[in-house]
């Protein structure tokens, strides 16, 4: 017999292997049978993967729910002294929400962003600019408090930026 004749029966042979879990043999050449279940099993995977983030990301926002749920009862008890016009206790209660809040945020990596000196436009947001004896560029008040997640800019500071001193207009005859 000679090689090449040899050669066929083996690969006739293969060709007519059972696929598992089938009776039948595979019809497709065993390179191209491979290469489908290499991608069968990767979409597989892909799927597990997604499946899994979406576990993490429930499992995490479950976590800070159960962190702010305390804050929320409170705010509760604030809003009840207010309904009592007791404002000291009023005050004294949202004081506590407060704190508590920014006690949580902070442990979780939240910080504010940093207002004074000059603006930089990656951690603020200029709403406006205004003349002033400042030095130009330079954030004169916050509108609102920007936060960091880490690096990362939750929501940016909205600032009023310092501009030249107006000039004035000399005043002639029109």
């Amino acid at each position: 017999m000679s090689e090449e004749h040899v050669q066929q029966e083996e690969t006739e042979a293969q060709d007519e292997r059972p696929v598992p879990g089938t009776a039948e043999p595979s019809q497709a050449p065993p390179e191209d049978d491979r290469l489908l279940r290499l991608a069968a099993d990767f979409e597989n995977y892909k799927k597990r993967a997604a499946r899994e983030r979406q576990e993490y990301v429930q499992l995490a926002n479950e976590r800070l729910i159960a962190e702010l749920i305390p804050i929320l009862d409170d705010l509760e008890r604030a809003l009840a002294a207010a309904e009592q016009h007791e404002e000291a206790q009023l005050e004294e209660g949202v004081e506590l929400v407060h704190r508590s809040l920014a006690a949580l945020l902070a442990r979780h990596g939240v910080t504010p962003i940093e207002t004074e000196g000059k603006f930089d436009p990656h951690v603020h947001e200029a709403l406006l600019s205004q003349p002033s004896e400042s030095e130009e560029g330079s954030v004169l008040d916050v509108v609102e408090k920007g936060y960091k997640l880490g690096e990362r800019v939750v929501r940016p500071a909205r600032v009023v930026v310092a501009a030249p001193p107006a000039q004035e207009e000399p005043e002639g005859d029109a």
